[in-house]
């Protein structure tokens, strides 16, 4: 087996392990005082403020081009996702409706059939 101390990728990880060390002290170091905890907190109070800066103009741009904001866009995501709802609520209420006319007449309702076809996508001939 060869020598560790002559062996320069045991002497490469050596040197890389002490500069961790010293690293890690250093920051450890840095990281408990006042003043980087200060310069932390500006730092993100001005990445916030210029988050909410950079959120008004592109508000104004959107409305400027006649396009919905992401909050427009939320809101209606809320009102089609409500509106499906009572859709299913429509549904199954007809769906019981449908099953007691069936019961107090005696005559069973077929069942529609499956769809055999999908409807067309954009762009192909009907």
């Amino acid at each position: 087996m060869a020598d560790k101390s002559n062996d320069p990728v045991a002497m490469w990880q050596n040197m890389i392990g002490e500069m961790e060390k010293g690293f890690n002290s250093f920051a450890n170091q840095a990281m408990a005082s006042p003043e980087f905890s200060k310069v932390v907190n500006q730092v993100g109070g001005v990445t916030a403020g210029a988050q909410k800066q950079l959120g008004d103009v592109m508000e104004k741009y959107l409305v400027g081009m006649n396009l919905p904001s992401r909050a427009q866009m939320v809101s209606m995501a809320e009102r089609l996702q409500s509106i499906e709802g009572q859709l299913n609520e429509i549904k199954a209420m007809l769906n019981a409706m449908n099953s007691n006319a069936a019961a107090a007449t005696g005559v069973p309702v077929a069942p529609r059939p499956p769809r055999t076809r999908r409807p067309p996508s954009a762009g192909e001939p009907k």
